[in-house]
């Protein structure tokens, strides 16, 4: 049984002291591969590195967009450029955030549609990042819908069902991660048993979000992803078996991984 951790940021300090370890607990625990996702220029930088050091390793290059505001004049070339490494699946994360008061909307707006568009160029999945935005960020996604079909993912989805659902409409996959497996998140369990099979993903938003049983655990890791996995397999009524096989199916088809 294999497993496939759609979102990860491998390149954080808290991996920096046992990184090689943190990638052989994820072999073992039958994760077969990671993504893990650039947040600025640096860090996706980073993320491209990593991608050299282990055969299992990733990349989604881009700009969150809480870090909009500090991107430097060329920061935005240098994810163009990073974009073109052979082992880059992704653009992003993008999106939009009302949480935290980093950037102003406008600027993140702008770049949200930056990397749709570089997306699109090079025929990459884009990752969205949404928090408390719903509604501006479904509204971003119909205005880039009507210049072609879209292709990416909601990454750690915790909104409303009628945002997973527009999601979906407009050609969208829809990613939980160990959110989905605290105990008082069952309206968000009803959500992920509406997402079709063949549009789920799978990730751990590592060091972040640790899942149950894990999760008085300080720092989260790729290996965790099992527990999101079994939890979401449960509220599908499938097999663990079964569930592995088709969210792998559906990262492979997605981000075209080998």
């Amino acid at each position: 049984m294999q497993l496939i951790d759609t979102h990860a940021h491998l390149d954080e300090q808290a991996f920096e002291t046992d990184r090689d370890d943190v990638v052989a607990r994820a072999a073992d625990a039958g994760i077969a591969m990671l993504i893990t996702i650039g947040t600025t220029a640096d860090s996706s930088q980073r993320a491209v590195e990593l991608t050299r050091q282990y055969e299992s390793v990733y990349a989604a290059v881009g700009i969150q967009p809480n870090y909009a505001a500090e991107a430097k004049p060329d920061d935005w070339d240098q994810i163009e450029r990073l974009a073109a490494e052979e082992k880059v699946v992704a653009i992003g994360e993008t999106g939009l955030d009302r949480y935290w008061d980093f950037a102003p909307l406008p600027l993140q707006s702008e770049y949200f549609t930056r990397h749709i568009e570089l997306s699109r160029r090079l025929e990459l999945p884009f990752v969205v990042h949404c928090r408390e935005a719903e509604t501006d960020v479904v509204t971003h996604l119909r205005s880039a819908a009507l210049a072609g079909p879209l292709r990416g993912v909601m990454h750690s989805f915790c909104g409303a069902l009628e945002t997973a659902l527009a999601c979906l409409e407009l050609g969208l996959h829809i990613s939980f991660a160990g959110m989905v497996t605290f105990k008082k998140n069952a309206a968000l369990r009803e959500v992920a048993a509406e997402v079709p099979l063949d549009r789920l993903l799978i990730e751990t938003d590592a060091p972040y979000l640790s899942p149950e049983p894990v999760r008085k655990r300080k720092r989260n890791e790729p290996a965790n992803v099992q527990y999101t996995a079994a939890c979401l397999a449960e509220v599908h009524g499938i097999s663990a078996e079964e569930f592995a096989a088709q969210t792998t199916e559906n990262a492979r088809r997605l981000f075209r991984l080998t």
